[in-house]
């Protein structure tokens, strides 16, 4: 099939490759419009649209998408289909300008976790299970019929970025299954179960920064879902970022945030329940750093209260 592929983040990038070398006819690559950056504002594109370049493929930048250059060129391409991966919501006269629609990969098992951040809300939730779901992409979000679905063990030491690697391995398969089962004349996707839908809204700043009072479990959550940008919380009045830790099941007896040094080596944090270990950090204005290093260098103190 003549397919257009439409992303911008890393997680898709494993998938344009794999369609670059398949069977399959990749005549355009759709992303973001590089923007200039830097001291030399030199234009800095999306990582899809770094690799599209890489790999010498027809980039389609995309300032708007309801440009009107970018509907002519997508219409003169005359697409059977479009692979969305990590994009934007497709407006209705992008979605008519291929033959057989748009299909989209999400990073849950859809109607669960509709909208911008499943992987996230998943790890949140501390949830055992997760999956990809390919599914045709129609005028609301994340509610177009089902095409496939696979699923995918949470491990308890997966973070975003873990989970998000096994997502996108997972992707590549799925994705061509998809296209071979769209491909066929008597597909018919199955429509979401309206029963079993739930909500995955983008992260708000707000929920990046720890509360101390709820337990151990959920604030190790909260890191693992962030660990992109750093769950973070305050220590003597400078912000500091968490990025890996661990549930310590001691007998939590302090104030919730008071730490903890122990052996001169390891920090326990005091939570609502149960005691969170810390293991990686990051101190406003600092390296990323392990634990060890922090307490080595004499910046933290037993009985420092965090939050």
């Amino acid at each position: 099939m003549k397919i257009i592929f439409m992303g911008n983040s890393i997680i898709a990038c494993p998938i344009l490759n794999s369609l670059n070398n398949s069977k399959h006819d990749l005549i355009g690559v759709v992303s973001n419009s590089p923007k200039p950056a830097g001291r030399g504002r030199s234009l800095m594109y999306s990582p899809v649209g770094q690799l599209t370049n890489e790999l010498g493929l027809n980039f389609i930048p995309a300032k708007s998408l309801n440009d009107k250059v970018l509907i002519d060129t997508l219409r003169k391409l005359e697409a059977d289909i479009f692979v969305v991966v990590a994009f934007r919501i497709l407006p209705k006269i992008i979605l008519s300008l291929s033959k057989k629609g748009a299909i989209n990969l999400h990073g849950s098992l859809l109607p669960k976790y509709r909208g911008a951040a499943p992987i996230q809300h998943s790890l949140l939730n501390g949830d055992k299970l997760t999956g990809v779901s390919t599914f045709f992409i129609d005028s609301n979000l994340d509610t177009g019929p089902i095409i496939l679905q696979k699923d995918i063990p949470i491990e308890d030491q997966d973070t975003f970025d873990s989970l998000s690697k096994k997502m996108s391995k997972e992707g590549i398969g799925i994705i061509f299954e998809s296209l071979d089962l769209v491909d066929t004349v008597d597909f018919k996707p199955a429509p979401q179960i309206e029963a079993e839908i739930s909500h995955a809204p983008k992260i708000s700043n707000k929920m990046y920064e720890i509360d101390w009072s709820t337990s151990a479990t959920q604030i190790n959550n909260k890191i693992r879902a962030l660990s992109y940008a750093g769950a973070f919380t305050f220590i003597n009045g400078k912000r500091i970022k968490i990025f890996k830790s661990k549930v310590d099941l001691g007998i939590n007896s302090k104030p919730p945030g008071e730490i903890s040094i122990v052996d001169k080596t390891r920090i326990i944090a005091s939570c609502g329940s149960e005691n969170l270990e810390l293991l990686e950090i990051q101190i406003e204005s600092k390296r990323r750093m392990r634990v060890e290093q922090w307490v080595n260098g004499n910046q933290v103190n037993d009985g420092d209260l965090l939050g």
